[in-house]
């Protein structure tokens, strides 16, 4: 077994969400949200290039030169579907790896509520998954398009930076586009995505005013799209993304947002009642036509009270 299989099983076994390596130093996991020490030796320079070379594809070794940093995800023989975020640092290299769940579990099987585990039922229209990094947005959109690949006959295309949970043919024909090597960006995929035909299309990250457009215009023309979004609350997540609109195009956009909208879910990750873990925690806005006329009159602060918590 190669050092980060060793390194990567060891932390899965220890309950880690996270390995943090770099030069000079011990590798270190987080468990619960918390930095450890692990039971390694110090990690060189070296060794971080030989590992880098083992897990970086290298068809992004040249753009990892170029700028600096790069996210990419990879599979170990032993050690399973890992996501990386390299960086350069101190004339070294440094890794941030996120483990990834072999097993895509279904809502239900994951405890997610019933008002969001019943999005996948839409047959179109726009549902944003919101939260900040590390609330587990990526596992709840994979956990719904799970359900819609094993309950429903469809076309869904999942467009991610990078790849992350791999989902296999069921009932539905899950083909997963990665941006940046599979197509240029976002929009441009998501522009794709409607020509190819899908019913539903999964975006991994709404931030920026090309694809907050092409997915809104993509919900318009009958697809289920799900977005992810990085925000705070429900409500940070539908002003930031009118804030990245162009002010000219603000209300127009604004009025084809409340037309498109099916719902807005937030989650976080909160600490379990015995203080031994953490537990995802969510909070639903759904667009019925009172908060569609909130949302066409820009009056976003009138949301708060429509949104519902769900523990």
């Amino acid at each position: 077994m190669s050092a980060i299989e060793e390194i990567i099983c060891s932390a899965r076994e220890a309950g880690a969400s996270d390995v943090h390596l770099a030069a000079g130093i011990p590798p270190k996991m987080r468990i619960g949200g918390e930095l450890f020490s692990m039971n390694c030796s110090r990690i060189t320079g070296a060794d971080m290039l030989d590992i880098l070379i083992r897990i970086m594809p290298e068809a992004f070794r040249d753009r990892f030169e170029e700028r600096g940093e790069y996210t990419f995800s990879f599979t170990l023989s032993r050690g399973g579907r890992c996501r990386a975020s390299a960086y350069k640092q101190k004339e070294s290299v440094a890794l941030a790896i996120r483990m990834i769940d072999s097993e895509i579990l279904l809502p239900e099987e994951m405890g997610i509520p019933d008002p969001v585990a019943e999005m996948y039922q839409k047959e179109s229209g726009l549902v944003l998954v919101a939260g900040l990094s590390g609330s587990g947005r990526s596992t709840t959109l994979a956990s719904l398009i799970n359900k819609i690949n094993d309950s429903r006959e469809a076309v869904v295309i999942t467009l991610e930076s990078p790849v992350e949970h791999l989902h296999s043919y069921k009932r539905s024909m899950v083909n997963q586009r990665e941006i940046g090597l599979d197509s240029i960006s976002y929009s441009e995929a998501i522009h794709a995505a409607v020509r190819e035909d899908a019913d539903v299309i999964m975006i991994g990250e709404l931030k920026d005013a090309e694809s907050v457009m092409a997915a809104i215009m993509a919900a318009e023309s009958g697809h289920l799209v799900f977005a992810a979004v990085n925000a705070a609350s429900a409500v940070e997540a539908m002003e930031d993304i009118v804030d990245m609109i162009p002010a000219a195009r603000r209300e127009r956009m604004r009025a084809r947002l409340a037309a498109a909208l099916e719902a807005v879910v937030y989650q976080q990750l909160s600490p379990t009642a015995d203080g031994d873990g953490r537990e995802a925690t969510f909070e639903i806005l759904l667009a019925d036509e009172e908060v569609r006329g909130h949302i066409r009159a820009d009056r976003f602060s009138a949301l708060y009270d429509a949104v519902e918590h769900l523990f």
